[in-house]
């Protein structure tokens, strides 16, 4: 892999706090576009307008989705951004190429009724695992945190039954989450349970000392999934992020407010929701104008 790109991984991951799994999506789109442009005899750093359009092209004649193809411009964006920061070119062969259109598609989220079944369900497994799942599930729903926010939560970030965490999101940004009451007590009664030789982590895995992976964790909610009698399929911890905002939304909280909680940079990104707005709009058009009951 050339030297630019290795300059640039180590500023996302420096500058703007990029995890693991971003940095390895990163290497594996510029390794991509990198043996496209070295089959037509150019290296990464030069390419031009064409030849990004032509690798656009391609991606489309190969039936790559539009949403891969998008992802994959916005990293050839940000990395010939980085290039003309660091003195390294002068222009930038990305400007003028259009993103793929994507298609408009709804963020799928539970029912009030079925979130409500998982956290009885959690509370119904027994043993130390059932005490994650409870704290884990309630600490979701009452938040909207992401799961790898979830997963990095310490001890310390939960002290003396406080009902505010203090989260670490994207770019390494902090902000205050509430939690419920009900979150709360779960996680009280986690700690209290902890493990010897338990570490730093509120979720661990395996091995104490080490917090709990994604993987452990996506196969403790199917579990509860399954004995809350939920399609397994249709539950992960983004589900939930998902059902929190939509629900919030659906009970009457403003836009801005859940930007907030759910550490969206930009507004934009909450405005996903808004078709929850829609929904209760309608609803209430239904039920109350003189006119719908005619």
């Amino acid at each position: 892999m050339q030297r630019e790109v290795e300059a640039f991984l180590e500023m996302l991951a420096a500058e703007r706090g990029a995890r693991p799994n971003t940095l390895a999506a990163y290497r594996a789109d510029l390794a991509h576009f990198t043996c496209f442009a070295a089959t037509r005899g150019a290296g990464i750093a030069a390419a031009d307008a064409a030849l990004l359009g032509r690798y656009l092209g391609e991606l489309a004649a190969r039936g790559l989705s539009a949403r891969t193809a998008a992802r994959r411009l916005s990293c050839l964006r940000q990395f010939h951004r980085f290039l003309i920061a660091e003195g390294r070119r002068a222009d930038d062969p990305t400007r003028h190429l259009d993103s793929p259109r994507l298609p408009g598609r709804l963020p799928k989220f539970l029912a009030e009724s079925e979130v409500e079944a998982l956290l009885a369900a959690a509370a119904c497994r027994l043993g130390y695992s059932g005490l994650v799942a409870k704290a884990a599930l309630e600490i979701l729903y009452a938040s909207g945190l992401r799961v790898s926010e979830l997963l990095s939560l310490t001890r310390s970030a939960f002290t003396n039954g406080s009902p505010v965490l203090l989260v670490r999101g994207k770019g390494a940004k902090e902000r205050m989450v509430p939690l419920s009451s009900a979150a709360c007590a779960a996680t009280t009664a986690l700690l209290a349970a902890r493990p010897a030789g338990a570490g730093r982590f509120l979720f661990t895995g395996r091995d104490p000392r080490r917090a709990m992976t994604r993987q452990g964790f996506a196969a403790l909610l199917k579990q509860v999934a399954v004995a809350a009698g939920i399609d397994a399929a249709r539950v992960s911890p983004h589900v939930l992020r998902h059902s929190f905002a939509s629900h919030m939304l659906a009970r009457g909280a403003d836009l801005r407010s859940l930007q907030a909680l759910l550490g969206h940079a930009d507004i934009a990104t909450t405005e996903i929701y808004t078709h929850v707005l829609a929904e209760r709009l309608s609803r209430l058009l239904a039920e109350h104008h003189p006119l719908a009951r005619a």
